[in-house]
């Protein structure tokens, strides 16, 4: 570092798991950018000071993960249309002190889900669970794919709802109450766990019973730390296919970065350095 490099950053709580700074670390490096990418605890009492801090301390970008998608919008100069229309962000960019919020969970897991998993989405039966600002972002891009519906299914049922009626869809997005998600899940061509269930270091929990799912179809999650979760695991047993959440958090941080830089991001080596630094924690 020295005094011409630009700062970038991470908000979230918890924040520890994260492999952003290991991967937009890398994606400097190999851009030749010369940029510092920092991870930072903030709780959701302290959102909107650490908003102003990062706007005073002239910070470039910002990524937002959980739980902060959605409240963060109300510190924001501006919020770009897809954005918007989620409901939530994930990524700051700031030009000379205006901080203009973006999404790119959506676009980075769909475009993950269809070169790992399942290239064509049109005509499929999914479920998502959850309804938090991650889950907004994948149901907007997913609306895009013309399934044939798109069932939200939340612990909270109302939560559920609200999400099922926040997109124009033409009936194909709708909740299920929580008490039906066994059929649900029974009847569907793709199965995505959007909620942090799951996530290191609560490695044995799952969203939902993986027996659930018919064998064929495709379980999904998000979390990308471990790289297979508990959900994962049940679900191959049960003969599923199975996607796990690297790719969508490779692309969403390439799509950040090049929100930031102008640059095309080097998508493999971004990658490549998160799996080696999961190989690096096992050695531990």
């Amino acid at each position: 570092m020295d005094s011409h490099t630009i700062l970038y950053g991470v908000i979230g709580d918890p924040i520890r798991h994260s492999r952003s700074p290991v991967m937009l670390g890398r994606a400097f490096q190999e851009s030749g950018v010369n940029g510092a990418y920092g991870a930072f605890h903030v709780t959701p009492e302290r959102l909107g000071d650490a908003i102003r801090g990062i706007r005073a301390l002239g910070f470039r970008g910002l990524n937002v993960t959980i739980p902060h998608k959605i409240e963060v919008m109300a510190y924001l100069d501006e919020i770009d249309e897809s954005a918007k229309a989620i409901g939530a962000v994930n990524t700051i960019v700031n030009d000379g002190g205006r901080l203009t919020g973006f999404n790119t969970d959506g676009i980075g897991y769909v475009r993950s889900l269809k070169e790992e998993a399942e290239p064509d989405l049109s005509g499929k039966r999914i479920v998502v669970l959850g309804a938090g600002g991650a889950a907004r972002g994948i149901v907007w891009a997913l609306l895009r794919e013309s399934p044939a519906e798109v069932l939200i299914a939340n612990r909270t049922d109302a939560r559920a709802d609200e999400l099922a009626t926040a997109f124009e869809s033409g009936g194909r997005l709708k909740s299920v109450p929580w008490h039906l998600l066994t059929e649900a899940c029974g009847a569907a061509d793709i199965v995505i766990n959007t909620t942090s269930v799951g996530m290191s270091p609560q490695t044995e929990a799952v969203p939902a019973d993986p027996s659930w799912l018919r064998p064929g179809a495709v379980a999904s999650d998000l979390i990308y730390n471990p790289l297979t979760t508990a959900f994962l695991h049940g679900a191959e047993r049960r003969g599923c296919r199975i996607h796990g959440g690297l790719g969508m958090f490779v692309y969403q941080g390439a799509y950040a970065f090049e929100y930031w830089t102008g640059r095309p991001a080097p998508a493999a080596a971004m990658r490549e350095a998160v799996l080696a630094s999961f190989s690096e924690t096992a050695k531990v």
